[in-house]
């Protein structure tokens, strides 16, 4: 699976929703505000990873915030025709939760292909957390349980490499399971061909005008098979990845 180089792809792809006590996307208005223009009024959202909460409850966590910068949220599960709905949509914005059940949910309402064709026409698309890892290639590097089994693990592919999101590199005292770098050198190890990239919370991978840059104000990591890990400066072009 590829991803062609050249395209004029806008991407938002945020850590979480949250950077240590800030409330919900409190540290995330700058960034999607300045990533949507201000002619976009209304955002699609795709609550589908959120489902133990309820879409509806979903749908109103998000609008509140979304709304102090101008901006409404519909979600998904309020359209008879969610292909259609994307199709339509002038933004798209999916939230945190589970991966699996977002990625299962994606494939059952056939929404894969959907989204990947509005992107690849320039439609702005952000997600945080289990949204921004379903942008990577596979969901293979998200943190979450197998709660339910997708057709695929294969995801949107709107970046032509993994995403870690919630990167850390805290290790519990007396705590003996892997670490999530060393959890993540073993996908490189069975996958070398691919890189994974880390972000830490508070961080956002943004991509436009074919310039991919991390934002926010930590470094993120890159990980490949029989490479050290290579750290990222926020603000500095990593377009090679693509």
């Amino acid at each position: 699976m590829t991803v062609e180089k050249l395209s004029p792809k806008n991407l938002l792809l945020l850590s979480s929703s949250r950077e240590g006590q800030t409330a919900y996307l409190e540290h995330a208005l700058p960034m999607i505000d300045s990533f949507l223009d201000s002619n976009i009024k209304q955002v699609l959202f795709i609550p589908y990873a959120g489902f133990a909460m309820g879409y509806d409850a979903y749908e109103e966590k998000v609008n509140q915030p979304f709304q102090t910068i101008g901006k409404e949220v519909v979600s998904i599960h309020r359209f008879d025709d969610p292909v259609k709905a994307v199709q339509e949509a002038d933004a798209i914005a999916i939230g945190g939760g589970n991966t699996f059940h977002l990625l299962k949910a994606l494939y059952d309402n056939e929404l894969i292909d959907a989204i990947r064709k509005r992107v690849d026409e320039g439609m702005p698309y952000m997600g945080w957390s289990a949204g921004s890892n379903v942008a990577g290639l596979t969901i293979c590097t998200t943190n979450d349980m197998p709660i339910v089994e997708p057709r695929s693990f294969n995801a949107l592919a709107l970046v032509n490499f993994q995403i870690n999101p919630h990167y850390t590199d805290y290790q519990p005292p007396n705590h003996n399971g892997e670490t999530r770098a060393e959890r993540l050198f073993e996908y490189v190890r069975a996958n070398p061909h691919r890189y994974v990239v880390g972000t830490r919370e508070g961080t956002a991978l943004q991509l436009k005008d074919n310039r991919l840059t991390l934002i926010g104000n930590k470094p993120g990591l890159v990980f490949r098979d029989g490479e050290k890990i290579r750290p990222i400066k926020c603000n500095t072009d990593i377009s090679w990845l693509l």
